[in-house]
């Protein structure tokens, strides 16, 4: 149980809904490929994330036309972990209140003041010590009882039909195939081990609640691209600083204004998702990054030049959009790329090894997924595709929380990245033709 609440949450699963005090158990977002914050599934259409209050505020005050290129922001909502009748820790949302959850501003959030919630929260069930003689199993008040809890559970209720599979040795994980994206996993265990360790003082969390900008692909490629040759913000320590100086300048990110983040890719003649990670992008050449943009753009059988165009289309419409605005500093952003990797051609005739016969893709696919309809109306439309702007912990803008560092025109450093990756693309689309 929460700390703060005595309800049992383990056995919500999926259909957990916000009635009344009832909260909304959270699980890893299943097709996180990068980053460093755990991204929680809240529904079908919302992710949350842990709130650091400048990202907060920048989504507040996008510009208009900036917002079809980032998620929308959808509100802030509590969250503290509980023990479910097995003793495993889950997280679980509750509808924010003023004044309830910390306070977190713009410290990495194992860096936040550590206190104590409010009585209101302690007590806002009141059948609280029933519940607790009842389910002696459930963590209660107490440290002890709290300290005591398995680890994070990983039998988890919300996973894909396709396997992930992750190439990268460094990962720490296993290269076997799961269902799930590793990097989500890997993000989660670190999130609940953090705010375990922390349990004794009671925390509620605040979250943010953002659009999930997957859910209209059945099988979501993801690229996630760190964009800019400077990855600090103006209020980095200069010991944090030069260790990011020096990420970037022995990665793409000097050379190209854009590295590799993470990406999951779906392999027709496998059926399931490939996967890269960080550790992975850091360590590319040029022709390296150039190599793996390929491979997010392979479907196992064949380079999908269909998406050429209308990914060209959006990075072009993106570039022009972030050349307007003059001041802006996006600084540790990252960029996503989002294509279907179910087309139209989701049925024609392959072989799937030297070995063996002709057979048709449809077999790798999950039963619901195999009406081999593209993601378009019409067989000669233009594949689905997306281009979002994610992360702005570290963003900022004339005017911005009075930030006492005032830019001029645009992030070039931003536009460099995207004018390299068009350009990318351009020289890829011509050699193969």
């Amino acid at each position: 149980m929460c700390v703060c609440q005595t309800m049992e949450v383990g056995k919500y699963g999926k259909n957990a809904t916000r009635s009344g005090d009832r909260g909304v158990l959270l699980e890893p977002f299943i097709h996180q490929v990068g980053g460093h914050s755990s991204m929680m599934r809240y529904d079908d259409h919302t992710v949350c994330k842990p709130l650091i209050t400048r990202e907060q505020r920048f989504y507040e005050s996008l510009p208009p036309e900036m917002k079809e290129f980032t998620p929308e922001y959808k509100g802030v909502v509590s969250v503290c972990f509980e023990g479910d009748s097995d003793g495993y820790i889950n997280l679980v949302a509750y509808p924010y209140v003023e004044n309830e959850a910390l306070e977190q501003d713009d410290m990495p959030e194992r860096d936040q003041p550590r206190r104590k919630h409010s009585r209101r929260s302690l007590h806002r069930s009141s059948s609280g010590t029933e519940h607790k003689e009842e389910k002696p199993g459930l963590a209660s008040d107490s440290t002890e009882s709290i300290q005591e809890t398995k680890s994070p559970r990983v039998d988890l209720h919300i996973h894909s039909d396709v396997p992930f599979q992750m190439l990268d040795g460094n990962s720490g994980l296993s290269s076997e195939k799961i269902s799930y994206n590793p990097w989500s996993l890997r993000c989660h265990k670190r999130q609940l081990s953090r705010m375990r360790s922390e349990s004794k003082d009671r925390k509620l969390y605040k979250f943010l609640l953002l659009e999930n900008v997957v859910r209209h692909f059945k099988l979501p490629c993801v690229l996630d691209l760190k964009m800019g040759t400077r990855q600090h913000g103006d209020d980095a320590s200069e010991e944090k600083a030069a260790r990011q100086m020096k990420k970037c300048e022995q990665s793409t990110s000097a050379t190209l204004g854009v590295r590799v983040c993470g990406m999951q890719v779906y392999q027709l003649d496998t059926g399931h998702y490939l996967c890269r990670n960080k550790y992975y992008g850091r360590g590319l050449s040029i022709e390296g990054f150039r190599n793996a943009l390929y491979q997010y753009l392979h479907n196992g059988i064949e380079l999908r030049k269909d998406l050429f165009e209308p990914v060209l289309a959006k990075l072009r419409s993106l570039k022009a959009v972030l050349e307007r605005q003059a001041s802006y500093r996006f600084y540790s952003s990252s960029l996503l790329i989002i294509y279907d990797g179910k087309d139209s051609r989701a049925g024609m005739f392959v072989e799937r090894r030297p070995e063996m016969r002709l057979k048709r893709v449809d077999s790798s696919l999950p039963e619901s997924l195999q009406d081999g309809g593209s993601t378009e109306p019409g067989s000669s439309a233009q594949p689905k595709v997306d281009v979002r702007m994610i992360d702005f912990a570290h963003s900022t803008f004339k005017g911005f929380r009075d930030d006492p560092t005032v830019h001029d025109g645009p992030d070039m450093g931003y536009v460099f990245g995207l004018e390299s990756l068009i350009n990318i693309m351009e020289q890829m689309r011509e050699e193969n033709q």
